[in-house]
């Protein structure tokens, strides 16, 4: 075949190929955005339906374009494109066509998000027994809280022989290293009270970034639960010298500093038990750089959050429970000094359980990770521990 024909032939071949490419390429682009503009309340189901059938039906090699598409996507969009990962997968380990190099590669990526690296580690481990073991030791700063789970769980399983047996210097070193990539609360705790036992304090505070220096002002009028959207004085400006008139007379700005290791302030002890009130709680933050942020709140009470004047969250639900980052919402601080301003609302339910007015607050980044303020000052001795009832 002369040279000019031939090349004409091997440029025509790679064009077609690279055509068949995209093709390929286009069909599942397009059930992926199917999937990805799933809404609540049954938004695009129907053709969700459809793009899973043809998703689910991709070359397993398509594995890591598919988990890709996890990032950013919304949960119920999640849980559609995770069930065609499980069904390619799952079909391609029966048939033992699931290749552990691709997998291993996505997992360990830490620009993708922590729900498909995890997704991608979890079918890992099942072609390759090794991976746990080789993996996780490193996973102790990863920003999946699950991966980071895994690695702090494996040193809490070594150091727990190593305190039991009474090898307080072996067991404190491990139970340090796990403290550094401890998140989770449980576990966070556990760390703590081992720790204790060993001589050593553990800051709680200051690892999870609780704010515990406020000025506070109340209470005002929250009468049937009214006072929401009202804008009282400090929304309009921040005076802690000032005085305005609240439901029971005049209301000044008094300082609260709690000692509590998880930054509880309680409203009631500091502006006296009520009802159908509403306190704001003011404090400052230094940062040395402009940076995003997560603004975590917990309270059992209505609220507002604002930074730097700007309001960026607002959250109308009385008595939902208190769990810890009960509300999460982004922020940006800016270098040097910044405010912090909450409302928090209490109702008029009498019942027992109806109670609580109080609040913690931190800021942290989106694995939770305590950012500090450059002036903090040292955390206050925690309460003295009750004596055991006899």
């Amino acid at each position: 075949m002369p040279l000019c024909r031939t090349s004409c032939y091997l440029a025509g071949l790679a064009a077609a190929l690279l055509l068949a490419n995209t093709a390929a390429a286009v069909e599942l682009t397009k059930p992926l955005e199917t999937l990805r503009s799933v809404g609540p309340f049954g938004q695009g189901n129907r053709a969700a339906e459809q793009a899973w059938r043809e998703l689910s039906q991709a070359d397993v090699q398509e594995l890591p374009k598919i988990l890709a598409a996890l990032d950013g996507a919304n949960p119920l969009a999640a849980n559609w494109i995770r069930s065609a990962v499980d069904t390619i997968a799952n079909r391609a380990l029966q048939g033992g066509k699931l290749d552990a190099a691709p997998l291993e590669t996505f997992a360990l990526d830490r620009q993708h998000s922590p729900k498909a690296r995890r997704l991608a580690f979890e079918w890992l481990a099942k072609v390759d027994p090794t991976a746990r073991e080789r993996l996780v030791p490193g996973m102790l700063d990863d920003p999946s809280l699950e991966m980071r789970r895994d690695a702090v769980t494996r040193l809490l399983d070594a150091a727990a022989p190593k305190f039991d047996a009474g090898e307080q210097e072996a067991a404190k070193e491990l139970y340090g290293q796990a403290l550094v990539g401890a998140r989770d609360p449980d576990q966070v705790k556990l760390i703590a009270e081992r720790l204790a036992k060993l001589g050593t304090r553990v800051d709680l505070p200051r690892h999870f970034g609780f704010l515990m220096d406020w000025h506070v002002i109340g209470p005002f009028d929250n009468t049937g639960e009214s006072a929401f959207d009202i804008a009282y004085p400090p929304e309009k400006a921040i005076d802690l010298s000032a005085a305005f008139p609240g439901k029971l007379g005049e209301v000044r700005w008094i300082e609260a500093k709690t000692n509590d290791p998880y930054g509880a302030v309680d409203l009631n002890q500091t502006l006296g038990k009520n009802n159908g009130v509403v306190a704001y709680a003011f404090t400052k933050f230094q940062s040395d750089a402009d940076r995003e942020v997560d603004l975590r709140l917990t309270t059992v009470n209505a609220n507002k959050i604002w930074l730097n004047g700007e309001e960026v969250g607002k959250f109308a639900v009385y008595h939902a429970g208190e769990e810890l980052d009960q509300y999460v919402v982004r922020g940006k601080l800016r270098a040097g000094e910044n405010t912090i301003l909450l409302k928090i609302l209490q109702n008029e339910m009498k019942e027992s359980w109806a109670q609580d007015w109080k609040y913690q607050f931190r800021v942290c980044d989106a694995a939770g990770t305590a950012i500090l303020s450059t002036d903090r000052p040292p955390t206050p001795e925690p309460p003295p521990a009750e004596p055991a009832k006899e």
